[in-house]
């Protein structure tokens, strides 16, 4: 099944400081988004501005400190194809039996900023749910895509990639995190940009 093309993402908005893991917020399912308005499209451009001013391919609700199952996306795909979106409510679906490869791949977090680590996903993945504005989206996930679109899904749910490390890995990302520690003050990212995408 081919990748939907992409969605475009809402500009405009204002940069916030990224929430990092320890915060409460990071650690928990969030609340399912049930209405469709004005603050969540605020919330939505902020989201997008937050992620281009950190460099980064995804960002979920709570990296940004709130409590909703909304990520927005700007991730290439195995093809090099840059696919956008924003996905509310997201149900993710990943290979099974014979169709289910893993990849191991280098896999930061921006709630973490500055660490890699290797971390093992599915090579492919697919996600459905809304838009916001509430129209229902899908997107089939390649490549650097594929490990975006589950590494979101997973901190809606609670997860950070961290969580899937074992352990020895774990300890060694949160030493790594913290020699960079000083590069990414509590208000990172800083940046005002704004995207131009309408």
């Amino acid at each position: 099944m081919p990748a939907q093309q992409s969605r475009p993402l809402p500009g405009g908005g204002s940069v916030r400081p990224i929430t990092r893991w320890g915060d409460p917020v990071m650690h928990r399912e969030l609340a399912d988004v049930t209405t469709f308005d004005d603050d969540l499209l605020v919330l939505v451009r902020d989201m997008v501005a937050t992620m281009h001013a950190a460099n980064g391919v995804g960002l979920a609700a709570n990296q940004v400190g709130v409590d909703l199952k909304v990520f927005v996306f700007d991730c290439p795909d195995a093809d090099e194809v840059h696919i956008t979106g924003v996905v509310c409510n997201p149900v993710l679906t990943l290979p099974t039996g014979k169709e289910r490869e893993l990849d191991e791949a280098d896999e930061g977090c921006l709630s973490l900023p500055g660490a890699f680590t290797a971390c093992s996903r599915p090579d492919s993945s697919v996600v459905r749910g809304f838009d916001e504005k509430g129209e229902p989206v899908e997107f089939v996930g390649t490549g650097l895509l594929a490990r975006c679109l589950q590494h979101e899904t997973d901190h809606l749910f609670g997860t950070v990639f961290g969580d899937r490390l074992p352990e020895r890995s774990r300890k060694r990302l949160y030493k790594q995190h913290k020699e960079l520690a000083h590069q990414f003050p509590d208000d990172w990212p800083v940046s005002p940009m704004v995207p131009d995408s309408e």
